[in-house]
């Protein structure tokens, strides 16, 4: 199979560059320089938040490449300490507004996290809270969530919505009935169900960093391993499935490279770039 010359490199972070032990690849930090001593910039896509990711790129010495959040919601160029940013697409206030009221009438304890750029804003402290605190090392902001909307003009790119699972699927064909215009939602896990505007995807994102590079989408290979990574896949000059990735994710997919645990993602830059 021939490919074409590759000028950028888009990636998913979760079971791609990320192991098991939700540790980086080890061999992928020099691939990244070699990518760098070429001009091509490696560019990390994933539903975590700027706070998520900038250690990671920090880690992986990634530069002031962008970075993609909240799944293309929010784009970022830059550092930890000094970015701009390069595009969002923002939750539209009044379906907020709407989801907010529906849930303190129908569905009181399912737990509310409200992300505004760098911001993470919780209604209560519980049990859900404090598992995405673990898992993130960050620290949400507890406040009156419709207070902040009616007050404040905030900037909103993404609704993370957690309880048990037989709720949250309750919670999701309650918001299947609001008919919302506006913002798309999903099933990320059994109990997780994340709101977006309906302009948020990878493939998308990986549209707006072609253009912002000014470089064809022939000239691009994206891996991912889920399957929200498939349109992304498909449109990149080369998609790069992950050998832990479902059998439709891989079927999507140019090319399979080996799993997360074994350097996969790193594999694939040597492979098809290097």
């Amino acid at each position: 199979m021939n490919f074409p010359g590759i000028q950028l490199v888009m990636s998913d972070i979760d079971g791609t560059v990320l192991n098991d032990q939700h540790l980086v690849d080890e061999n992928l930090s020099e691939n990244i320089q070699r990518l760098k001593a070429k001009e091509i910039p490696f560019v990390l896509a994933s539903a975590r938040s700027p706070l998520g990711m900038f250690p990671l790129t920090e880690e992986l010495d990634i530069g002031k490449n962008p970075i993609v959040c909240y799944n293309g919601a929010l784009i970022l160029e830059g550092t930890k300490n000094s970015y701009r940013i390069i595009k969002q697409h923002l939750v539209d206030q009044e379906e907020v507004k709407l989801i907010l009221e529906g849930i303190e009438k129908q569905f009181p304890q399912v737990s509310i996290n409200l992300y505004s750029g760098k911001q993470w804003f919780v209604a209560k402290r519980d049990k859900w809270v404090d598992i995405e605190a673990a898992i993130t090392n960050e620290t949400p902001k507890k406040l009156n969530l419709q207070t902040l909307l009616l007050e404040e003009n905030v900037p909103i790119h993404k609704l993370l919505l957690v309880e048990e699972t037989e709720v949250i699927q309750a919670l999701y064909e309650f918001l299947q009935s609001l008919k919302l215009k506006h913002s798309s939602f999903y099933l990320s896990k059994d109990n997780y169900l994340e709101l977006t505007s309906k302009e948020v995807s990878k493939e998308r994102a990986l549209n707006e960093i072609v253009k912002h590079y000014g470089i064809s989408l022939t000239n691009t290979m994206a891996i991912g391993d889920n399957f929200n990574d498939i349109p992304m896949l498909a449109l990149a000059g080369i998609g790069v499935a992950m050998g832990n990735a479902p059998q439709k994710v891989k079927e999507s997919a140019d090319v399979i490279t080996c799993n997360n645990n074994e350097h996969g993602a790193s594999q694939a830059i040597r492979d098809y770039v290097l």
